[in-house]
């Protein structure tokens, strides 16, 4: 889209925010950092503004949403917490790990937000400017990813605009995002133990099964570029764009260091510089499947499919 953006880019300092809260109790869809991407939030209890999450980004609607909230306290009020789940509340929270738990029968939530499921993804984010805003609000968050859903993620307000622009009323300019992949999003079973839905910042290594769509970023084509991506690649062909790592240099590095931590960050950045360069097809250099970098991996290895 040329000229002005239509949704409008509002700095995340106390006005913005106090903006932003009032866009949200009124039901309308605002982009927020988080240290993970940013995310599209609306009332996690309006089911109007939740099916507008969904219509905006296009997203199937048997694919549930995270809904952010404050903490442990808030967070009771919607899903049944064992022992174990507390564990892990207090040892990551706030920060980049979702927990799939039992959902209470008097959650008193949007339906949309579960698809129906008889759980709920619950995420206390770290980034002081959406924690700044649940705590004015007062309700619950669901917040997907700020993107056309199966395009790539979303890491700075250019992002969210590149697929989301006139489709939501708000974003809250917080600059980049730290962490640049999405949350680790773990279910805590009724007999304690633990399975990885999805990797993540933090590394539990609790692999799940891989059964039905119980959370977000499960589908098997994710975060695509609108382009053939090739995997491992050590050197580029002459139609593609190459995306480095390490020692394998590139039209642009997700890290010349070989910093995992640093790639994730990058991630995002690199895939959407692929999308909008000439050449027809990304080739990105292998990245060790070990710590963040199985998260990353799992986002590329979607992004290719």
């Amino acid at each position: 889209m040329s000229g002005k953006n239509v949704t409008e880019v509002v700095l995340a300092d106390a006005a913005g925010i106090a903006r932003a809260a009032r866009i949200l109790e009124s039901g309308g869809l605002v982009a927020v950092p988080t240290e993970t991407v940013y995310g599209l939030a609306a009332r996690a209890d309006s089911a109007e503004a939740v099916a507008r999450i969904y219509a905006a980004k296009g997203r199937p609607d048997f694919n549930p949403l995270i809904v952010h909230v404050r903490g442990v306290e808030q967070a009771e009020r919607y899903a049944e917490f064992s022992p174990e789940a507390r564990a892990l509340a207090a040892a990551h929270w706030p920060g980049p790990l979702t927990l799939v738990l039992p959902r209470r029968a008097d959650a008193g939530l949007a339906g949309a937000v579960t698809a129906g499921l008889p759980t709920i993804a619950l995420r206390a984010p770290a980034h002081p400017v959406m924690q700044a805003l649940l705590e004015r609000c007062g309700f619950p968050l669901a917040a997907p990813s700020a993107n056309r859903s199966g395009f790539i993620s979303p890491t700075t307000p250019a992002h969210v605009l590149a697929s989301l622009d006139a489709r939501i009323d708000m974003v809250l300019d917080g600059g980049a995002t730290s962490a640049g992949v999405e949350s680790t999003i773990v279910a805590v079973r009724a007999d304690g133990s633990v399975e990885e839905l999805r990797p993540g910042p933090i590394a539990l290594g609790t692999q799940g099964r891989g059964g039905g769509i119980e959370a977000p970023g499960q589908l098997a084509s994710h975060y695509a570029p609108g382009k053939p991506v090739r995997l491992n690649a050590e050197w580029a062909e002459p139609d593609e764009f190459l995306i480095g790592f390490g020692a394998v240099e590139g039209d642009i590095t997700l890290s010349v260091s070989g910093n995992l931590d640093e790639a994730a960050a990058r991630l995002y950045a690199a895939l959407h510089e692929g999308a909008r360069a000439a050449a027809p097809r990304i080739a990105v250099a292998p990245v060790p499947e070990v710590g963040v970098g199985r998260a990353i991996n799992d986002r590329l290895r979607r992004a290719a499919a």
